[in-house]
């Protein structure tokens, strides 16, 4: 009887023990996270451990971001695993974010869909862009090689701008492929209102490392920044899937 009461004292004091410390390191994380929301103005959306021991990884949405654990530090760096083959663990956290994401909007894309569809990538674009009219200019060529393109909204000159109020038009609009096609050939758009989700794309974008437009997000969640014409395209696909 003793040895049971001290095996039970022995076992609620470790379980005690462990609810201590998980609320400990909870209460910290939210220190971190309070303190860098305040003094940088980002807001944090999960913080988590890092690959690298010492190191707490910030989701935030300006990016990806890395911090000592008492959030004194902080560092916007790329992490490799040397031991992995120079793994790329940034990279691996970034792909898994933008994955996550676009199974978020897979409602409000723009999509052009392949009749032999092989691939599927989703394109951040803006109707003023050069490379973006260009990769629009050869949608059929994408889709004859099974390529289907999604695109989400990324004006870059930000919400405020002329070109966003337009993309939330095309957005809106009852054909939206067809005013989107019309609106990256000059052709004007019919101004329209709705909840467009272009303003949370654009800050999708921003959370995941896209700078400018193109920027294709393919299966495996990897990005590529710029135009690629389709042959390229479709050799960047094969070599992942």
């Amino acid at each position: 009887m003793k040895n049971w009461i001290k095996y039970q004292t022995f076992g609620l004091g470790l379980i005690l023990s462990t609810a201590v410390s998980a609320s400990g390191q909870t209460d910290s994380l939210d220190l971190v996270k309070a303190k860098m929301q305040s003094t940088l103005g980002m807001q944090i959306t999960s913080i988590a451990d890092s690959p690298v021991d010492g190191l707490l990884q910030l989701e935030t949405d300006k990016g990806l971001f890395y911090s000592s654990v008492d959030g004194k530090f902080l560092l916007q760096a790329r992490v490799y695993n040397l031991d992995e083959g120079m793994r790329n663990e940034t990279e691996v956290a970034l792909s898994h974010m933008r994955l996550v994401g676009i199974e978020k909007f897979k409602d409000s894309v723009i999509e052009y869909k392949a009749k032999n569809e092989k691939y599927v990538v989703t394109v951040f674009t803006d109707i003023n862009c050069g490379y973006c009219r260009k990769l629009h200019n050869e949608m059929d060529k994408y889709n004859a090689l099974g390529i289907t393109i999604r695109y989400l909204a990324y004006p870059r000159e930000g919400m405020h701008s002329a070109t966003a109020k337009n993309m939330m038009s095309v957005w809106c609009a009852d054909n939206k492929q067809q005013a989107l096609t019309n609106a990256k050939s000059d052709e004007g758009v019919k101004n329209k209102s709705c909840d467009s989700k272009v303003a949370e794309q654009y800050a999708f974008g921003q959370k995941i490392g896209v700078n400018g437009t193109p920027n294709i997000i393919l299966p495996d969640g990897s990005l590529i920044p710029g135009y690629q014409p389709p042959s390229a395209l479709e050799q960047a696909l094969k070599q992942i899937l």
